[in-house]
Parts: structure tokens; C-alpha cells; sequence
């Protein structure tokens, strides 16, 4: 047995190895739309400059949605650990930007290098972590067998696993159930996540909930939230389409015309800041007056022709959501898996989201069984639900009513997750 499950990690090493020489190529490729995947090259490989004196806390959050995931666990860290230093690791640049925003010089960030056996032995020895904590499902296999070897006690925390992951994952055999069995422990977000991590192989697995239940909006997201909406128009009607994937757009510029909403303006959010050029040329394409959320000065008014804005801008999401009537999330029209439905109901707003929500099951049905949200089957569909809500004030209320209630109903994530560390850390 433990013959098979080496030659299945060297086998995987071995792959990996022969990916390393394209990898210059894939930074060049995508520096293209995004240039800062030029910056901090060298981190990628295992090589830092920078050098630690305090204990080290690590956090892996691959991008976005993962750090703003963690912002109320490492808030929480950093308040109960001041003797150590917290560092996160971050894939893609917008991962970087967004921890900092969120916290600027009360953290470390680097990049996390590409899992293979030299680079992530060089971060770990340059590091010296006392524990390492990965967000959500980021399963490394030779960074799991590194921190085994080193002793470094590494946990994978609000852990989620959709049916169809899951069914990927065992295609790969008994690497992954090596590299969950390597992990020190597994906090799951629900009961279905945990059966299937531990169906995989996943030991010492526990529920905690969702950490995305407790991210709060900032002291003056509201009052943001209503300085925008000013400037685009107090009686409007304001729709907000967020964290829109690519093929997505053009389904909602359809869905907004078939509703055909009288002095309608809606917000165009796309979940990638590389696509924004790409967006504001569909809107040009299709012939429509818009306007940049980069380009409003803090107290202009927006044009009543304008029909469409572009949320061009980083850190913003709950001042969008505070200045909308109804939100619609993205990457659920099409197979996506969708995003996080959650900041929306933390804001009071109806929800509307597509069929397609496997990377956030539990999250939208439950809030759509809590009269928070709405499925919608199609862009279609999207249209018929936006024009009931936005004709329907009562209904409206009543479902930003039911995603605030919805939203506080769940949280307690936090600090479940900061007790399962505790054992590992010394303050």
C-alpha cells in the first residue's frame, strides 16, 4: 500500500516537473491582460526576501473570494496572537491586492510557490511556519507531505467540496487520500462537505459552518453605499448583476432588456478586474450609454440616459450591494458553480441566482428556503423575477428582511475555527 501511494505522488511530482519549464510562459501569457503576475516572480519558485522575527501564522488564500473569506478568522487571529506575525499566501495578484486593502501592513504576503518538492521545502524552511492553514479546498500534495515531514501542523478550514470536485478528486486515487489523511485537520462548512472529504479519505473532520456568514460590512459601507446611489439617481431603480463571469454579461444585457423597466439602471460587476476592458467593449458593441464606476467623482451625477454602470473598482462589493434595489450573483447562469450569495443577504438585499450554484449549494438553498433569494432558470427568467421584485415593493422588503435575518442566523464560524487552531498555538 504505502508503495502504491508513493509511486502515485511521484508520478504526480513527475508531472508537475514537466509543467515547470511552461510555467514563465503562463506568468508572460497572463501578465498580458493582468501585468502584475510579472511581480514577486521569484516567490513562485520558493524565493523570499523577506525575514520574519515573530512566530509565523500561515494563511493560504488563493484569491478573492478565499481572503475575504478568512478577513473575520485572521481580524480574529491577529487580536488573540500579537506575539506571532500572520502571514498570508496568495496564487493570483487580485488575492494580493484584495489582503491589501483588507489589512494592509498588519500582515505578511507572498505568493505560495508551485507545489513542487524544492520550492515548497524552501518556503517552509525560509517561513518556519508554526502552523499553516489553507482555505477552503486547496489540496497541495507535496506541500501536505512537506509540513508532515517538517512537523508543521496544517489544517484546511471552512472547508467545501461540491459533488462534482469530489468525483475529480477520486479520479486521482491515493494521492488524495494521502494528502487528506496528511492534514493535521479539517474544519467542513456543512455536513455534506465533511461526508464527502472524509468518503476521499479526509481524518479528524468537524463542522464548523461558513466564515463567509461572519464577514462584516466595513463601518462605512452604508454610508458609501448611499453616497453611490445618489450619484446614480435616488428614484431609480437600481439592479446590481455581481461577480459576472465571462459569457454571463451578454445574458444579463438581454434579460434587462426584455424586462424593460422604466429609467432601469443596472451595475455590471465582473468577478475578474482583467475582464473590465473586456466588458465596457461589449457595451460599447451593443451600443449602450455607460459609465465607469472609476470615472465618477464623488459627487457627480450620473447622466439620466445612462442606463448602465461598470463596477470597475476594487474593495467595493458592499457599497454595491448597499446602493442596489435587487442583486443578482454571478457565475450561476451558466455551469459556473456560481459565488457567495451571503454579502448580499448581510446588506438586506433580495437575492436572484442562477441554476447553476454547486460550489455554494447549501449557502443558496438555504437562503432561498429563508425567502432571501430566488432562483432563476435562464436569462429569460431573470427578467420576469427582476421586473416582479422591482414592481413589488412589499415583496421586496420582505425578502431583504428575510437575507438580513438569514444572514445573522448562520454566523459563529469564526470563532468554532479559532478554538480548533488554539491547541496548535502558544499565545
Amino acid at each position: 500500500m504505502c508503495e502504491n501511494v508513493a509511486m502515485s505522488r511521484n508520478v504526480y511530482t513527475f508531472l508537475l516537473y514537466l509543467l515547470l519549464p511552461f510555467t514563465p510562459v503562463k506568468l508572460l501569457w497572463r501578465a498580458r491582460k493582468q501585468p502584475e503576475y510579472l511581480q514577486h516572480w521569484r516567490e513562485r519558485y520558493g524565493f523570499y526576501q523577506l525575514q520574519l522575527q515573530k512566530p509565523v501564522i500561515w494563511l493560504h488564500c488563493v484569491s478573492v473570494g478565499e481572503t475575504r473569506a478568512a478577513e473575520p478568522l485572521i481580524k480574529g487571529l491577529l487580536k488573540q496572537y500579537p506575539k506571532h506575525q500572520v502571514l498570508l499566501t496568495h496564487t493570483t495578484p487580485t488575492g494580493r491586492a484584495t489582503s491589501e486593502q483588507l489589512f494592509g501592513d498588519k500582515i505578511i504576503r507572498v505568493y505560495l510557490p508551485y507545489d513542487l518538492p524544492f520550492a515548497v521545502n524552501r518556503f517552509l524552511k525560509h517561513f518556519r511556519p508554526d502552523i499553516g492553514v489553507l482555505m477552503e479546498t486547496e489540496l497541495w500534495f507535496n506541500l501536505i507531505d512537506s509540513c508532515k515531514q517538517r512537523k508543521v501542523p496544517l489544517l484546511l478550514v471552512n472547508a467545501r467540496l461540491s459533488e462534482k470536485s469530489a468525483h475529480g478528486y477520486h479520479k486521482l486515487g491515493k494521492v488524495v487520500t494521502q494528502g487528506l489523511q496528511g492534514l493535521t485537520a479539517v474544519a467542513a462548512q456543512t455536513a455534506q462537505d465533511a461526508t464527502r472529504l472524509q468518503n476521499l479519505g479526509a481524518t479528524n473532520v468537524s463542522v464548523i459552518g461558513n466564515l463567509k456568514f461572519d464577514v462584516a460590512p466595513h463601518t462605512n459601507a452604508v454610508a458609501q453605499g448611499k453616497l453611490l446611489r445618489d450619484s446614480l439617481g435616488s428614484t431609480r431603480p437600481v439592479f446590481l448583476a455581481a461577480s459576472t463571469r465571462d459569457g454571463e454579461e451578454e445574458l444579463i444585457l438581454a434579460a434587462v432588456t426584455k424586462a424593460n423597466i422604466p429609467n432601469l439602471l443596472t451595475i455590471i460587476v465582473p468577478r475578474h478586474p482583467q475582464r473590465f476592458d473586456a466588458v465596457a467593449d461589449l457595451l460599447r458593441t451593443n451600443g449602450l450609454d455607460f459609465v465607469r464606476r472609476s470615472s465618477l467623482a464623488s459627487d457627480a451625477i450620473v447622466n439620466p440616459h445612462i442606463s448602465f454602470v461598470l463596477g470597475d473598482s476594487m474593495g467595493e462589493m458592499f457599497t454595491y450591494y448597499a446602493s442596489c434595489d435587487v442583486a443578482f450573483i454571478g457565475g450561476s447562469l451558466l455551469p459556473l458553480g456560481g459565488q457567495n450569495l451571503i454579502e448580499a443577504c448581510s446588506m438586506g438585499k433580495p437575492v436572484l441566482i442562477g441554476p447553476h450554484t454547486f460550489n455554494f449549494e447549501q449557502a443558496t438553498e438555504m437562503a432561498i428556503a429563508a425567502g432571501a433569494a430566488e432562483r432563476v432558470h435562464n436569462g429569460d427568467d431573470l427578467a420576469l423575477h427582476l421586473k416582479d421584485l422591482l414592481a413589488d415593493s412589499g415583496k421586496k422588503q420582505a425578502m431583504g428582511a428575510a437575507a438580513l435575518a438569514f444572514s445573522g442566523q448562520n454566523s459563529g464560524a469564526t470563532e468554532r475555527t479559532l478554538n480548533l487552531l488554539a491547541p496548535y498555538l502558544s499565545r
